[in-house]
């Protein structure tokens, strides 16, 4: 899916990734507890806690104030190379609360898409960690993971965002020497878009080449791009919702891979990820009272989400062959839907390779997701260990509609695959999403992962 491009934040506090750290902020990370469960039950993992990703952080001189990227241009005066920006420039420690609407309470977080202090910030992402320096690395062959989430206050065009991605353990600190910042300051991000508006990639600035965006005020893009294999868990607000695995063909199995020209999907569908990847929406597949609001599933109400990752041997070492979505609310175990094209599509109600294959001749999708090695592929990322990010944002590409509209605008919203949820194609613009939505918010909690079928009970 289109996504996570151009995430708009500080003006005065610079969106970058830094490699130095500064001395003005003590980094404390907000507290987490996260369950690991088995059959004889759930236990907390020690030590939960979330880190602000390092674009939204404030980046300036080592021995001053300067700022070394403002608005979204790089201060040329300060560095002009990667290896430059990589040694004159701090990243700065984080006000959560303050500066970026995060808090959490007990179990749960909350990120609010807009944060008013001195200044405005928009959306944010963080990830799950389980010691100070490392983020928590989660196995999920033959295993699922569940969450409660509150979507009621986001509206059309905003996404509050769970999942995974193939990012090193320590946020590739012991991999790239100008990184000295890592996982303690939210280094390292990628996914399957080899997102290139990232300011540092691979413990090197991204300056060379850097053009502004002409529609975000806040990024621009870089001549590199970071590239790993990304599980969606959820994509959602409160009218849509999909999840969707991005397998890539990156070393080590979508790994982490710092991307150049076509290698970075530019033409898009020509690079080393798999962009779109092959999704379940209940509404794109035909279900339109299903999930929303006073739906089966209401999305005015908390929402139990269990994802299963279901291997050909029912073992950890088994390959990738099914990824089944289940929902509790109210004290009810709810089945997803299945697919409602009668005549045309199976009745599938879960991800598999012949759902996908089916999905894509049918809805005249792009195969990437096939050729980019489908199911088992996601597998073997999967088998590597992912790390779990957690945010909010707007779409400054595609106003969102991908998620919850019909798009692209110009096709038939009668054709299959092009409705994807109720929300008006004139709507999802950013500056609209900010004017009119400063309340919006996402809350996840009771995070927990473990045996297929400990992880959720009904009543």
């Amino acid at each position: 899916m289109l996504r996570k491009i151009a995430l708009a934040s500080l003006c005065f506090l610079a969106l970058t990734h830094s490699q130095q750290v500064g001395k003005e902020v003590t980094e404390t990370h907000p507290r987490l507890p996260f369950q690991k469960c088995t059959r004889s039950g759930c236990t907390n993992v020690s030590n939960g806690q979330v880190v602000l990703d390092a674009n939204w952080r404030w980046l300036h001189v080592t021995d001053g104030f300067t700022n070394c990227y403002t608005g979204n241009s790089w201060n040329t005066s300060v560095c002009s190379s990667g290896t430059q920006c990589a040694q004159r420039c701090a990243l700065e420690g984080a006000n959560y609360q303050k500066t970026y609407g995060i808090t959490t309470s007990g179990n749960a977080l909350t990120i609010k898409f807009l944060t008013k202090d001195s200044q405005t910030n928009v959306g944010g992402r963080v990830y799950l960690m389980d010691s100070d320096t490392r983020y928590h690395m989660f196995q999920l062959l033959n295993q699922e993971f569940t969450f409660d989430v509150d979507v009621s206050k986001i509206p059309c065009g905003i996404n509050g965002a769970l999942y995974f991605i193939q990012m090193d353990a320590d946020g590739g600190m012991s991999k790239h020497s100008g990184n000295k910042a890592g996982a303690k300051y939210g280094t390292g991000y990628c996914d399957s878009q080899c997102p290139r508006d990232m300011k540092f990639i691979s413990g090197e600035g991204n300056a060379q080449g850097w053009t502004p965006s002409p529609s975000d005020p806040n990024a621009g893009t870089g001549t590199y791009g970071a590239c790993c294999a990304e599980m969606d868990i959820w994509e959602a607000n409160s009218m849509s919702s999909a999840y969707t695995p991005h397998p890539c063909r990156t070393p080590n199995d979508g790994g982490y891979y710092r991307c150049t020209g076509q290698e970075c999907n530019q033409p898009r569908y020509e690079g080393v990820c798999d962009p779109d990847g092959c999704d379940y929406n209940p509404f794109r597949q035909g279900v339109r009272d299903f999930y929303g609001p006073g739906k089966t599933i209401d999305t005015n109400k908390k929402i139990t989400v269990v994802t299963q990752f279901i291997t050909d041997n029912n073992s950890s070492s088994g390959t990738l062959v099914e990824i089944r979505r289940v929902w509790v609310q109210d004290g009810r175990v709810i089945q997803n839907p299945p697919t409602n094209f009668p005549g045309l599509m199976e009745p599938y109600d879960s991800l598999t390779n012949q759902f996908c294959d089916d999905q894509k001749r049918i809805f005249e999708d792009n195969p990437s997701f096939q050729r980019n090695g489908g199911m088992a592929a996601m597998g073997r990322s999967l088998a590597k260990g992912h790390v779990l990010a957690l945010s909010i944002w707007n779409d400054h590409t595609a106003n969102m509609l991908w998620l919850d509209s019909s798009y692209p605008v110009d096709a038939d919203p009668n054709k299959p695959g092009i409705a994807r949820g109720e929300c008006p194609t004139t709507g999802g613009k950013p500056k609209d999403t900010e004017q009119n939505h400063p309340d919006a918010q996402v809350i996840f909690s009771n995070i927990r992962y473990g045996d297929i079928g400990t992880t959720y009970t009904a009543g």
